[in-house]
Parts: structure tokens; sequence; C-alpha cells
């Protein structure tokens, strides 16, 4: 862990959506760090998601907004288009969604992107894709959406696995406050993830301030991007 650390935040947060700039204001006021997962070749779409029986907005963030918006966090890969690559039977488009959104992003953020998201809900990712993506690109770490409900280090960073979705809120607060208690001997990681358009589905925005200013400030906690943490 960083600077002798036993205990790190972060946060990761998928589809680059114009609900990032109030996360981002959010994130920063508390001294908190994220990783935003970008599909390169949707930035700048207009569109909109049914979900539990609500419209909410789906516009993407467009890449000139890209660099300024999400400096001091991290920019990783969430494929060109978003498909669920366990769909995609081509290993060739499996590399190319991943690498050409990679190597985008790379130019957009101006620096070497290496991290990643799986796109897609359920089953998202195998081992066998892991095994691609390993062999090649470049991508050094991709996060699946299978919580675990605890705070060990991933044995395998192409494989990873967070603690918790960020609107299991019942959930999260109960981790969040174990978290805090913990005198750890060895390394803990608190690694959380979402969509930040779905706080706007029961405007739950300020349940998700609680919970930052709750992990805010800590001195025994290192607060970074998940490339910050795991690389």
């Amino acid at each position: 862990m960083r600077n002798g650390y036993r205990k790190a935040l972060t946060f990761s947060y998928d589809d680059g959506v114009t609900q990032d700039r109030r996360l981002v204001r959010l994130l920063d006021q508390y001294g908190l760090k994220a990783t935003f997962n970008l599909n390169s070749e949707l930035l700048g779409r207009d569109g909109s998601l049914l979900r539990e029986g609500v419209t909410v907005s789906h516009v993407k963030v467009p890449p000139e907004e890209v660099p300024a918006l999400y400096r001091g966090h991290e920019i990783a890969v969430h494929t060109l288009t978003h498909p669920n690559l366990t769909d995609v039977r081509d290993e060739d488009e499996i590399v190319r969604q991943t690498e050409e959104d990679r190597k985008n992003l790379t130019a957009l953020a101006g620096y070497e992107v290496r991290g990643m998201a799986y796109p897609g809900g359920g089953v998202n990712y195998s081992e066998e894709i892991a095994g691609i993506l390993r062999r090649r690109t470049g991508v050094r770490y991709a996060r699946t959406t299978v919580c675990t409900g605890r705070f060990d280090l991933p044995e395998d960073l192409m494989t990873l696995r967070p603690t918790a979705f960020h609107k299991d809120f019942d959930r999260l607060f109960a981790l969040g406050e174990e978290f805090l208690r913990m005198e750890p001997e060895t390394p803990r990681l608190f690694y959380i993830w979402g969509h930040s358009y779905e706080f706007d589905i029961d405007d739950s925005w300020g349940r998700f301030e609680e919970f930052c200013r709750m992990m805010a400030g800590r001195d025994d906690i290192f607060y970074g991007t998940n490339a910050e943490i795991l690389l």
C-alpha cells in the first residue's frame, strides 16, 4: 500500500455520463478519489435509461471536457461502444474494443491509461476474456461487478472484484463503519463501484454525501484512484 498505509479507499464509476460533473465536485469536496471508465466512441452522445420505473438522463460527457472534468482522478477503459464482452465471439474484436478505447483515452487523458471496468451487467467477464486482455492489450487491471463484501486485496488484477455497490446503502454504511474501526496488520482495501446517474433515480445524492463525509479526512486511510492503489 502507498506510503505505508494499511487501509485504502477508492471508487470506480462507469459510462462517463454528465452526472459525473456533480459526482466529481462531491468527491473533490471530501478529498476522495475515483476512477472513471469511459467509452471513447460514445462520448458526447445523448441518451436516457429506464431504471426502477424512472427515466434518467444518460448523456455522455463530450470528449473535449474529459481532461478537465476528470483531472485529479483516473480515466480508464470501458470499451469503445459498451458491448458485453462475453457475447463477443471474435477475439480480435474483444481486443479492438479494449485496446482502441485505451489508446483513444490515453490521447485524451495525456497519460497512459492502464485500467478498465468490464462493460455490462450480470455476467460480464470470464477467465478466457481476462486472459485475452492480459496477453494482447495494455490493460493492467480490470474490474468486474461481483462484490465481495470484504476488504481483501485482489488476487488477480484482471478479474478484480469490488467490495460493494455504491447504492446498497445499508451495507455500504455498515462496511464503512467496520473499515473505520479496523486496525489491520496487513493492507486492506475498500473498493466501491457504480454509475453516477443512479443517484438521480431516487435523488440519493444526499445519502451518498453522508457516506463521503463519514469516510473522509482520516489520517490512517490512503485516498487514491484504482491505479494509485493497485499498480
